[in-house]
């Protein structure tokens, strides 16, 4: 069967990006999730894609396939590519551009059977010896009144429909900055593809774009939350049912996450986007702003998206103080511009302390490291966070050879 680039299970996609981009280094034999054929397949879709980025490396165990891409040089994200890569059929593609020639061109909103009839002329006219049905026609139109490119108009007891307002954006700034930072990004790549060719002002010393794979999964949780629905989520050992509040995203790792309310087991959380395979809409739940405040009010105890620790205790206490020099007052500055949910205070010209209540305290242990050759003391309520803390210190001195693990 000859081979095909465009795709129907975007799914399948995202896993195998991961294997390569985020994970990468398997070897053929060592990717065993699928056959060897699919995966040379999936193999070969991608090199389509993003050749310019695959690269390899010859291992006594095989030959370790990679994607590499230096985020900082990339000004516009290559992963959009994927994207852009659905498959139609050809009805699909007639049916779209007859109705948007029938509907920008009437002088008014039109029933249904009125658009059928005007899409049979455009049929006859053209000699297609195609047709479609009402029923094929208005789930068409439905769709694209759910995406806002049709617009319906209840008039008694029947719909008429009419071409909805096509914004333009003409400031390629806004839309180059728009397509690498925002959430659904590529709404602005697909935007930017319509305009002319221009080089984009911005570089990016971070640049996250691995959240461009689950723009589907994002797109469904932002409709579910403003129509104030609960979904099912599907992930890779149960189906959930949950109520989605907020969406998170980390500066650190540029991992996005989706804070939830689970109606059967009473209590907030959150799921990483990468983990979810799809989001099915579900009802309306009559309590969403209720659980929406609960949610406004734990953000006080929240360092990062956990909102439930390894210890028995509901709220944490940690606290460290720091140690600098005359000279060194960033280091108190820094402390104020990352104490997200925490307090500073300074307990003398040199000397700054750090504490907070939170739900989870390991959620602070890898910022904490970052002070590690400046702090004095540290203390937590959650024991196993403190003894952590300390044993990685002392396996560091013994590391260096430091006598007696660098303990008093």
């Amino acid at each position: 069967m000859a081979y095909s680039e465009v795709i129907k299970d975007f799914n399948r996609i995202r896993s195998y990006i991961r294997e390569f981009y985020v994970y990468g280094f398997k070897t053929r034999e060592e990717y065993n999730q699928k056959s060897s054929r699919s995966y040379d397949n999936e193999r070969r879709r991608l090199e389509s894609w993003l050749g310019d980025h695959i690269q390899f490396r010859q291992t006594a165990d095989g030959k370790n396939v990679f994607l590499s891409i230096d985020s900082r040089k990339s000004r516009y994200n290559p992963l959009y590519k994927t994207w852009k890569t659905k498959s139609f059929t050809d009805g699909d593609i007639t049916l779209h551009f007859i109705l948007m020639d029938i509907l920008s061109m009437a002088e008014e909103p039109l029933g249904i059977g009125d658009i059928t009839t005007l899409v049979d002329e455009y049929l006859y006219e053209f000699n297609e010896p195609r047709s479609f049905d009402e029923s094929t026609v208005r789930k068409k139109i439905k769709e694209y009144v759910n995406e806002g490119i049709i617009v319906a108009e209840k008039k008694g007891k029947t719909l008429y429909y009419s071409i909805g307002d096509m914004k333009s954006f003409d400031d390629n700034n806004v839309l180059d900055f728009f397509s690498e930072i925002a959430p659904c990004g590529v709404i602005g790549s697909f935007i930017l593809d319509k305009k002319e060719k221009h080089e984009s002002i911005f570089a990016f010393k971070h640049h996250y774009i691995t959240g461009a794979m689950d723009s589907d999964i994002l797109c469904s949780l932002f409709i579910a939350m403003e129509e104030k629905r609960e979904v099912i989520l599907e992930l890779k050992n149960n189906k959930p049912l949950v109520v989605p509040l907020r969406i998170m995203l980390s500066v650190q790792s540029g991992r996005q996450y989706v804070m939830v309310y689970i109606p059967k087991f009473k209590r907030v959380t959150s799921y990483r986007l990468d983990g979810i395979k799809s989001v099915k809409a579900g009802n309306v739940n009559e309590e969403y702003d209720k659980w929406n405040d609960v949610l406004d009010g734990m953000l006080s105890h929240m360092w990062g998206v956990s909102t439930q620790g390894c210890s028995n205790e509901r709220i944490e206490h940690i606290e460290f103080n720091v140690h600098y020099e005359d000279d060194e007052q960033y280091i108190h500055n820094r402390l104020e511009r990352e104490k997200r949910c925490g307090t500073v205070e300074k307990t003398d010209n040199n000397t700054s302390r750090f504490y907070a209540d939170v739900y989870d305290s390991c959620e602070l242990l890898t910022w904490i490291r970052t002070f590690i050759c400046r702090i004095t003391d540290f203390h937590c309520t959650n024991d196993f966070v403190e003894k952590r803390f300390y044993y990685d210190l002392y396996s560091m001195y013994n590391m260096y050879d430091i006598e007696d693990g660098g303990q008093e």
